[in-house]
């Protein structure tokens, strides 16, 4: 068995196990667990945080706050480009509605005025056929009571004439128109 290891497996025992002896260390177990190796672990610990810190204090951490101050800066800006619009879409909006109750109160006022003259149109024209209507009917009253009179004239001489053939008759005898007359005025006084 000892001949198909080879002659490299010989000599790493012997290297290995000299080497750790002759640092004056035992073998075995991790050597960051070994005080001996401390001091310069924490040299090397110190060395590489001093390093990493200058360059995060130095160079990473003002790009990031650049970064961060000129984010917060657009930010403000933006905010306040947009506290400035709304301010000025509200002034707009304010405007179109004091527009908007100016054109309603306009329109009240035109539909006021054309109801007022629509309602003046109409009463005069109501006006104009009712002295139409006056005058007609005055002209018809007076036709009526001309009318009436001759139709009452001829009613009484109808009356007159009726009662004399009535006398006539009864009688035999003809009454004259001024006897008819004064007995008719007796009958309506």
């Amino acid at each position: 068995m000892q001949a198909a290891h080879g002659p490299e497996e010989a000599h790493a025992p012997a290297a290995t196990g000299e080497g750790t002896e002759a640092a004056g260390h035992e073998s075995g177990g991790l050597p960051q667990f070994q005080t001996v190796w401390w001091p310069g672990q924490i040299a090397w610990l110190l060395l590489t945080f001093a390093v990493l810190y200058v360059v995060l204090a130095k160079v990473l951490l003002p790009k990031v706050g650049g970064a961060i101050d000129t984010r917060n800066e657009k930010i403000a800006g933006d905010l306040a480009e947009a506290r400035r619009l709304k301010a000025e879409a509200e002034a707009q909006s304010a405007a179109a509605a004091d527009e908007m109750a100016e054109a309603r109160a306009k329109a009240h006022r035109t539909a006021a005025e054309a109801k007022a003259k629509a309602a003046a149109d109409a009463a005069s024209r109501e006006a104009a056929e009712q002295a139409v209507i006056d005058q007609r009917t005055a002209q018809a009253e007076t036709q009526i009571r001309a009318a009436r009179e001759a139709a009452m004239a001829n009613v009484r001489t109808i009356a007159v004439e009726t009662a004399q053939a009535i006398t006539v008759k009864l009688t035999g005898k003809p009454a004259s128109t001024q006897e008819v007359e004064d007995a008719l005025a007796g009958l309506s006084a």
